[in-house]
């Protein structure tokens, strides 16, 4: 009986931790939805992990260039340099902003409080959290905390909802 009492207790406080996770999450999701919304780039990069998108970015290239025997010699052109230039295109504000309409956040829609944020996030057995669309859909966004902050550290959706309006 006591194993029992003991695994129960557990696993309440297993959860308790979940749901603390996401909610402290869910704060820095929403500072990160707001600065997309306001196009705030100095709020949006405290949010962002800009080494973990390029590093995400560099294994899609490799990807790419794996399956497409023409597009290798185009690898020896492409160094580091590339992607710190992709990074400053394309990871900011308005190019998320497409993928902040996608979830309902528009710049006439007010974005909804920690809370109401949390019950999109699911916490996922490395620690990280990540933000999906619909209950039990699939994670799009991925946050893993640094130094306190939950930043934007991967994003697994359709490359078409990223778009640079100009």
């Amino acid at each position: 009986m006591r194993t029992f009492i003991t695994l129960i207790a557990a696993a309440f406080a297993l959860s308790a931790c979940a749901t603390a996770n996401k909610l402290g999450a869910a704060n820095d999701v929403h500072a990160l939805l707001v600065s997309i919304r306001d196009d705030d780039k100095p709020t949006f990069n405290q949010h962002v992990d800009h080494e973990a998108l390029k590093a995400q970015m560099q294994t899609v290239i490799d990807a790419q260039m794996a399956k497409n025997k023409n597009l290798k010699g185009l690898a020896s052109l492409l160094g580091p340099s590339t992607l710190d230039i992709a990074d400053e295109l394309l990871v900011q504000p308005r190019t998320f902003r497409l993928v902040a309409e996608q979830y309902g956040y528009r710049r006439d829609t007010q974005i909804p409080g920690a809370i109401v944020i949390s019950q999109a996030l699911k916490t996922l057995p490395d620690g990280r959290v990540c933000a999906t669309k619909k209950k039990d859909g699939p994670c799009l966004l991925m946050f893993t905390k640094e130094q306190g902050v939950w930043k934007l550290s991967g994003f697994e959706g359709d490359s078409s909802m990223l778009r640079l309006k100009l």
